[in-house]
């Protein structure tokens, strides 16, 4: 039985919400604190959210609650050109869903409020003290709390991983910059389907949306960094005349651009990816989802290894009497799988941002690859895993499955 009686949690995003409601199911009370002043529901555009994601909140029961503001994609195809690549399809495996990150987060978080989890907002993390039984959070408007261990769900640029660790590595700029929208045209695309494509200049992905719109997503080369703020002081008018230009060439991606308006351009900014973090915790203190594992968004995997690590953490905690030896254990059973998975998404962000001599070659070249990466193999590895949350942690038979 857990010592830990009591946990503080910084971010209220995905991991947050989904490792407050897992520990209370762990006999673990936990409060979570936002920095922004209140549910962060409007930020964002779409992301893919993976079968074993689902599965994950299941564990909670919150994937229904998912499911109903999202959109299943049966049939996915890498557009090369004029060459069509089906992806392989996962008997047997749930199919991918779309959802509005502003949707995932009011699902989360609103399960997370009926399990009983007190959110607390503008809340912006300044220092910790840790103490020998505790350790107490100290928050920019003067105030703080107390509780026997703390978690930093604080997302990509994490303050409670610069706390843990003064050296920790930043998330790398991947040298694009996301934008999203949902347009009216008459572009035919069929229900279920997402289509990856690499265009003339650039890569870009789109679906039919349930409206009849069609929701597409650009990734765009851009050798400065900016980030989401920056992003979007550059008014959309600007940024549209750039996606035309870029994307104008291509087909179906021009009509996308040129049918998007400036009120419907979704500006994201800097796509980020985490390099391996040396330190997941230390003492008191514990690091989870984007803070310490942010794949690339070519993997479709970094809402599910959020929540996945949410139920695996509190499982730890649950079976382990203290701190370091339930931090210690989590991180041996979620390191390999993470960043496997991320080392798959770097891969494919090479891809995106190709040279115009490989960018002509990617037809022969992608079918191979695909081949010699055993995608099916892969896919089928990282979507099918399953936590057992009932089972005592066991951590060989962990690194096994996953």
């Amino acid at each position: 039985m857990s010592a830990i009686r009591s946990a503080l949690i910084i971010g209220g995003g995905i991991a947050g919400p989904v490792a407050a409601t897992a520990l209370r199911m762990a006999g673990i009370e936990s409060r979570v604190f936002e920095a922004y002043p209140g549910p962060a529901y409007n930020i964002g555009s779409t992301l893919g959210f993976a079968a074993n994601g689902l599965a994950a909140l299941d564990v909670i029961g919150a994937g229904d609650a998912v499911r109903r503001v999202s959109m299943p994609i049966h049939h996915q195809v890498m557009s090369l050109g004029h060459k069509q690549i089906e992806m392989p399809a996962l008997p047997g495996v749930e199919a991918l869903q779309i959802v509005e990150r502003s949707d995932l987060h009011r699902a989360l978080h609103d399960h997370a409020v009926c399990a009983g989890v007190d959110f607390s907002y503008d809340k912006r993390l300044v220092s910790v003290d840790e103490h020998a039984d505790g350790v107490t959070a100290h928050f920019a408007d003067g105030t703080s709390a107390t509780a026997d261990i703390l978690i930093g769900a604080d997302g990509i640029k994490s303050q409670v991983r610069t706390l843990i660790d003064p050296n920790a590595p930043a998330a790398n700029y991947t040298g694009l910059l996301g934008f999203g929208a949902s347009v009216e045209c008459s572009v035919q695309v069929p229900p279920d389907t997402m289509y990856f494509t690499f265009g003339k200049n650039a890569y870009y992905l789109y679906s039919a949306m349930p409206d009849g719109r069609i929701g597409w997503g650009a990734n765009l080369p851009h050798p400065e960094y900016l980030s989401a703020a920056q992003a979007r002081e550059i008014p959309n008018e600007q940024w549209l005349r750039t996606l035309r230009e870029v994307y104008g060439q291509d087909t179906p991606g021009g009509e996308f651009a040129r049918n998007t308006t400036p009120e419907e351009l979704v500006v994201i900014g800097g796509l980020h990816i985490m390099p391996p973090v040396p330190n997941w915790y230390r003492g008191r203190m514990v690091l989870v989802g984007d803070a310490v594992h942010a794949p690339s968004n070519s993997t479709g995997q970094g809402a599910s290894q959020a929540i996945e690590s949410a139920l695996q953490l509190a499982r730890c905690l649950r079976d382990f009497a203290d701190p370091a030896t339930a931090f210690a254990t989590y991180e041996r059973i979620r390191r390999p799988r993470v960043e496997r998975i991320a080392a798959r998404g770097a891969k494919i962000n090479h891809g995106k941002t190709m040279g115009p001599v490989m960018r002509r070659m990617m037809p022969v070249l992608m079918p191979l690859a695909a081949k010699a990466m055993k995608l099916e193999e892969t896919m089928r590895r990282e979507q099918s895993y399953v936590i057992d949350w009932d089972a005592p942690v066991n951590e060989q038979a962990e690194l096994i499955t996953a």
